[in-house]
């Protein structure tokens, strides 16, 4: 299960989907004004319209393939935090960070995200590939993960709830 992430958690127990697009968004604005400010990222919502111009795409098309890369990221999210988990546990032994692992899956999400002009999730999924410090990559990911809920918080939910029942089903 997502630890560090404490928003999907809280949003497992309370099933309510206007709050948590509503305090991702809160959470993913303080980012943006705060410790993400140097980024210059947007607060505004993301429209498909532009996918929908750029690619020649029906707007339904473009919807279901956010979806899907909602889905894809909270997927992913599980792994960066085991990612993250093993670089920390690395660096508190002293021993050589191996960051290729992680940069691979920022990578393989980058893609999707330049398809779909997800402008903001381009630029944290781009840091993700850069930046060495391990705070500042728990940031990246936090906003990754509030920006990823604004985008479709039922198929957020749905993917984190499906995800929590496979992990009640290894124990």
């Amino acid at each position: 299960m997502i630890k560090n992430f404490q928003l999907f958690n809280k949003s497992l127990k309370n099933k309510d989907m206007d709050a948590l697009f509503f305090e991702a968004s809160a959470l993913y604005s303080s980012l943006v004004k705060k410790e993400l400010a140097d980024l210059h990222l947007s607060d505004s919502v993301y429209s498909p319209q532009l996918a929908v111009d750029e690619l020649g795409l029906d707007t339904d098309l473009v919807n279901e393939l956010v979806a899907d890369y909602v889905a894809q990221i909270i997927k992913s999210l599980v792994q960066f935090e085991a990612k993250l988990y093993t670089l920390q546990n690395s660096k508190s032994k002293s021993e050589v960070l191996d960051y290729t692992p992680f940069r691979e899956l920022a990578h393989k999400n980058l893609g999707v995200a330049r398809n779909l002009r997800i402008k903001d999730a381009e630029i944290l999924l781009h840091e993700l590939m850069l930046k060495d410090d391990l705070d500042y990559l728990l940031t990246c990911l936090e906003a990754l993960e509030v920006s990823t809920i604004t985008l479709n918080v039922k198929q957020a939910y749905d993917t984190l709830k499906l995800i929590e029942v496979k992990e009640r089903f290894k124990s």
